[in-house]
């Protein structure tokens, strides 16, 4: 069983960074989840910086305990769990990058780990999502998201981290009739934007509706749709109120507080999750606290609680 060093015997605040102070072992055979980073920026549109996201995420992560309330699960004591490092990236060449990310979330599922990875911006889901269909096949998506990331092209190009979701959709990654995403908000290129989830089959919910939803219609929205399809989840940082979490590229203001957030992840308890990622943590732009790389932390921590939950 592999589980964090104990915070009572050597303070948090020593030691090399790792997630949740983790054990680094990127060749465990035996853990049931393995944390990695993917740090890669390259196919951001406007605030450069993310590459620096796992490294933020790690250290915001080292005050986490085993035992999660508000699910009732005591997750280190249920998951055998470990910080796998990061995924090689080449910085400016995202066609050698995204290969190299897939093939090092692949070697992550031959091992019978579940991946779980902090981005990096978005583009990176791309390579997991591809990782993951070669095990699994087409997989159910929930995204959280202040932007649907489904355009079709930037600059007149087709892959970055503002058109991932429909690569992924197009690619037969994402099974669109059984996946949901929401939390967009802000300005559009025009009124065709907000059509384009419907026109792909997804259903999106834009925050200035699901604001008004309790957690239990979500839930239950989620799980109708997903059934008992592989679940992957995406939460990216900017989903959150800027004001709250500035440290990301593309902020949007207007987004939900923290304890939403983390309400919208504990809404897919039950599912059955085969992988997810935090992204767009670019630390640079965050307060002195380090507000939104300890928002990230504690998402991915909710993640590792619905895992738990599954493994128990």
């Amino acid at each position: 069983m592999h589980v964090p060093s104990d915070p009572l015997a050597t303070p948090r605040f020593t030691g090399p960074r790792t997630f949740a102070r983790l054990p680094y072992l990127p060749d465990a055979d035996d853990a049931d989840v393995m944390v990695f980073g993917m740090p890669w920026d390259g196919s951001t549109t406007f605030r450069s910086g993310s590459r620096m996201g796992p490294e933020a995420i790690r250290s915001a992560s080292a005050l986490l305990r085993p035992y999660n309330p508000a699910l009732d699960v005591m997750v280190f004591g249920a998951l055998s769990a470990v910080d796998a490092g990061d995924a090689p990236t080449v910085p400016g060449y995202i066609e050698e990058t995204m290969p190299r990310i897939e093939a090092f979330v692949a070697a992550i599922l031959a091992r019978g780990a579940v991946p779980v990875g902090m981005g990096g911006d978005h583009s990176v889901t791309l390579a997991e999502l591809r990782a993951l269909h070669a095990v699994h096949g087409p997989v159910a998506l929930v995204q959280f998201d202040a932007h649907h990331d489904l355009w079709d092209r930037y600059f007149g190009l087709p892959y970055n981290h503002g058109t991932v979701i429909r690569r992924a959709i197009e690619e037969g990654l994402v099974d669109p009739a059984r996946s949901f995403t929401g939390g967009q908000r802000g300005s559009l290129y025009g009124p065709e934007d907000e059509r384009i989830a419907a026109d792909l089959g997804m259903l999106l919910v834009p925050w200035r509706e699901l604001r008004h939803w309790e957690p239990a219609r979500l839930a239950a929205t989620i799980a109708e749709r997903a059934g008992d399809a592989p679940v992957f989840l995406s939460f990216d940082i900017d989903f959150l109120e800027p004001g709250l979490a500035p440290g990301t590229g593309t902020p949007e203001a207007g987004g939900p507080r923290g304890d939403e957030a983390l309400d919208c992840v504990r809404a897919l308890r039950g599912l059955n999750l085969v992988g997810a990622d935090v992204v767009e943590v670019a630390p640079q732009y965050d307060g002195p606290g380090q507000a939104t790389a300890v928002m990230a932390a504690n998402v991915l921590y909710e993640v590792l609680s619905l895992l738990a939950l599954n493994r128990r």
